[in-house]
């Protein structure tokens, strides 16, 4: 008898583009529908996967959520892709046009869904806060230190409150009025609001 071992063929890949897929339909129903409203079936539909699939990749609502949420924070700007354009409204309006503003009303929608769900479940809101509103608050945190350095903005002003002015608005108008975001509405908060809020004129 050989003592030889036989290698068991390990199966199919996991094919990583139907997860592309599958995220974006958990997207897609979570801002439709709200968190608690949400399932997994919903999912699995949207996406024509079955729901046995999308529990062998992620074991429950939660955990797709997360990863849901996650993926679409990856694809967010960062500072480095906003040029120092020399001014503050000038670095905003950059920052505007590099945004996709299909991405920003959606994740905006799906924040709202969010809403009542994370005062019952702290895990859910610290993930909100780390994969929706931090990077975009740490985005205006930089422009405005850039503008401090410029010397546009006195060091006393409040940033921590004036990185959360524009997303807070932008969340506003999106979830509560039901309004898209777009170039303009967003320029109109650079020059009306931002802007005489940081003391620049």
């Amino acid at each position: 008898m050989s003592s030889a071992t036989t290698t068991l063929p390990l199966g199919r890949p996991r094919d990583l583009t139907r997860d592309a897929v599958i995220l974006q339909a958990a997207l897609d129903v979570l801002a439709e529908t709200g968190y608690e409203a949400m399932t997994v079936e919903m999912v699995a539909t949207r996406a024509k996967a079955g729901k046995a699939t999308l529990y062998r990749r992620w074991p429950s609502k939660a955990h797709l959520v997360v990863a849901a949420v996650a993926s679409l924070s990856h694809s967010n700007v960062t500072l480095s892709d906003v040029p120092d354009t020399g001014s503050l409204r000038g670095d905003l309006l950059a920052l505007k046009h590099a945004s996709d503003t299909t991405s920003v009303t959606l994740k905006m929608q799906i924040l709202g869904g969010l809403v009542a769900s994370v005062q019952g479940d702290p895990q859910l809101g610290d993930i909100v806060k780390e994969e929706l509103i931090r990077p975009r608050s740490e985005i205006m945190s930089g422009l405005l230190v850039r503008a401090v350095e410029r010397g546009e903005i006195d060091p006393d002003r409040d940033l921590d409150s004036l990185a959360l002015l524009m997303p807070a608005v932008t969340f506003y108008r999106c979830v509560v009025l039901n309004e898209p975001v777009t170039l303009e509405s967003q320029q109109r908060l650079v020059e009306e609001i931002l802007l005489p809020a940081a003391g620049v004129r």
